[in-house]
Formats: structure tokens, C-alpha cells, sequence
């Protein structure tokens, strides 16, 4: 059983056997640095799949005399960053491993994961035309400092031959809602722009799950300003490690993310040379006021009541992109 019961946000693996049910014995225990996502038995092993350090993994867990292992050994991938999750895997009996893969550099793939040797077999992956060779671009993780001292996660890409001297063009990606996660992933249309120099780069800041419940906690409701000024911290660090200028830089996000972009287009004018923000939410205030609205109750969950909460209504408009805008330099 994957569960959460007694507050393990993170989750936990518990076993039981079918004459006690209800006596479970935990596997794999909550861990404050580790999001669990999924498990799948198989005869001879089973499948965990979890997040850790802003990172996607897969683990194998070898049964040993009827009882799974608790620790699993990952499988390694030769990649900075990526996304990988298990497919479709219908044999119950099997020593192969159907994974989905994919990173800023390598298109959509399909392998098999030989338990036994330990190697990856391609079977499949997402075609690129124009001649596309992904050792032309090179990616990497690098990390902001938010103003409470909290690590941020960046996932960086750009063709190979930028170099971190501040002249290059760059755009950084946000959401930071909702648990969801930005994980790793390829684009076609983004080679345009790194194939014209410009590096880019998504902010994986609170209120996503790239880093577990807690990621998310920390993002929401009475904490929500974390996801603004994370992202203002991730830009700002960009800068301060060569990759762009603030005159260079431009932020982009979409519906949750439109209104972070109206937020830190309040907040932090001066870091960024301009803003796209898609369908963006920047009337949040006024409609989470409306319950008539099919989506505002449910909303809630999310940024608050300010219908009933004094406290909610007074944080709420104090980032609402609306609420805040002002003539600045």
C-alpha cells in the first residue's frame, strides 16, 4: 500500500499480508527529501517511482524470499536532469522494464530496462527533422537562494558555445501552482530559440512539487508570496551567474503562471526586460470573491476564502497582480 495516512505527506510503502490485512509494516518509510509517486509489483521485484531533489527516478526492488527489499537500487541515467516514469508493463513475470523518458536535450523515448544487466535498450523515440543533433546543446541544474534561505531548483539549456558572460538572450519559465510539477522536457519549437543563442530556463519554485508536499505547502494560501519571490530570486540568479543581463531577460507563464507574471512584474520590474503572460490570472481577488464562478469554491483549497477570512482577503490583495499595479521605473 502507497499511503499518507498519519500525516506522511510524502508518502510511505507499507506491506501487509492477505491473512492481516489491516497490520501494515512500512517498506519504505516516509522520508522528508523523497516524494513517492507510484508503485507496481512484479514476481520478482518491485517498481517505485518517486521525486527527490527536483528529479524524477525509478527504483528496483528486488523480493527476496517473498518479501520485497526495502532499499531499491535507482536506475542511472547519464543525464544532468530528465523525466522518467514507467509505461506500459502488462507482464507480471518479467525481467524487462518499459520506461518513458525525456529531458531538454533528448526527445520523448521509449526503453527497456534489463533488471538483470542493468542496461537500456532504445525502442523508440520522438523523431526531430532538420538535421537536430542533441550534443549540440548542453543542459544543467543550478540552484537559487531564495530570501528565506531555501534552495530553488533551475533546469538551464542552451546550444554549446554560450558562454556565462551576461550577453546572451534568455527566458525564464514559472508556474508554481497546484502541485504541479515543470519536470524536464523536450521541445521542438524551443530549438528557434536556442538555435538563435538564447538560453533557457525553468524556475521550479513553490507551490509546484518538484521537491515533495512540502514544495507545494510552502507555495499556497498564507505562503503563496514564496512562488513570486522565488522566481524573482531565480532570475536574479541567472544573472549573477553570466547566463543573461536583466535587459535580456524575459519571464513567461501561463494562467497560475500568468499571474505570477503579473506579480513579479510588480514585484521586481527592474529584473526582467519584459514579461509574457498567457491567459494569466491576475484577477485573482476578485475572482475568488465570486462563488457564483464554477471554479471559485473549489479554488479555496488553494489561495483561501477571503469571503471569510479577513486575513486571507488582506494577503490575497496584497500580491494580487491587480491590486498592485503602480507606476514604477
Amino acid at each position: 500500500m502507497l499511503h499518507n495516512s498519519g500525516g506522511k505527506l510524502n508518502f510511505e510503502l507499507a506491506t501487509a499480508s492477505l491473512d492481516a490485512p489491516a497490520d501494515w509494516t512500512p517498506l519504505v518509510p516516509h522520508r522528508q527529501n523523497t516524494r513517492l509517486l507510484g508503485v507496481e509489483a512484479f514476481a520478482d521485484h518491485l517498481v517505485v517511482e518517486y521525486r527527490r531533489d527536483g528529479l524524477t527516478g525509478v527504483a528496483i526492488h528486488p523480493v527476496v524470499e517473498g518479501r520485497p527489499a526495502a532499499e531499491g537500487t535507482p536506475i542511472a541515467f547519464d543525464e544532468p536532469i530528465y523525466t522518467v516514469g514507467t509505461g506500459d508493463n502488462r507482464e507480471f513475470a518479467t525481467g524487462k522494464l518499459r520506461l518513458g523518458y525525456g529531458s531538454l536535450v533528448t526527445p520523448s523515448t521509449v526503453y527497456d530496462y534489463d533488471i538483470a544487466t542493468g542496461t537500456l535498450q532504445l525502442l523508440k523515440r520522438q523523431p526531430v527533422l532538420g538535421g537536430f543533433d542533441p550534443a549540440d546543446y548542453e543542459q544543467n541544474r543550478v540552484w537559487a537562494t531564495a530570501e528565506d534561505g531555501t534552495r530553488i531548483p533551475i533546469s538551464l539549456v542552451h546550444r554549446k558555445g554560450v558562454q556565462p558572460d551576461g550577453t546572451a538572450p534568455a527566458v525564464i519559465y514559472g508556474y508554481g501552482s497546484y502541485e504541479a510539477s515543470m519536470d524536464p522536457y523536450f521541445s521542438v519549437p524551443r530549438l528557434s530559440l536556442l538555435d538563435r543563442g538564447f538560453v533557457f530556463a525553468v524556475a521550479h519554485i513553490r507551490g509546484g512539487g518538484e521537491m515533495g508536499r512540502a514544495w507545494y505547502d510552502h507555495g499556497k494560501m498564507l505562503a503563496k508570496r514564496n512562488t513570486f519571490t522565488d522566481f524573482v530570486a531565480c532570475a536574479r540568479q541567472l544573472v549573477a551567474d553570466g547566463w543573461t543581463s536583466a535587459d535580456r531577460l524575459i519571464a513567461r507563464g501561463g494562467s497560475a503562471g500568468g499571474l505570477l507574471m503579473g506579480a513579479v512584474a510588480n514585484l521586481a520590474p527592474e529584473a526582467f526586460r519584459g514579461v509574457v503572460a498567457d491567459v494569466p490570472f491576475v484577477d485573482a481577488l476578485n475572482t475568488i470573491l465570486d462563488p457564483s464562478l464554477p471554479l471559485t469554491v473549489i479554488e479555496w483549497e488553494e489561495w483561501g476564502n477571503p469571503l471569510e477570512s479577513p486575513e486571507v482577503y488582506a494577503y490575497m490583495k496584497s500580491y494580487s497582480p491587480y491590486e498592485n499595479v503602480e507606476a514604477k521605473q
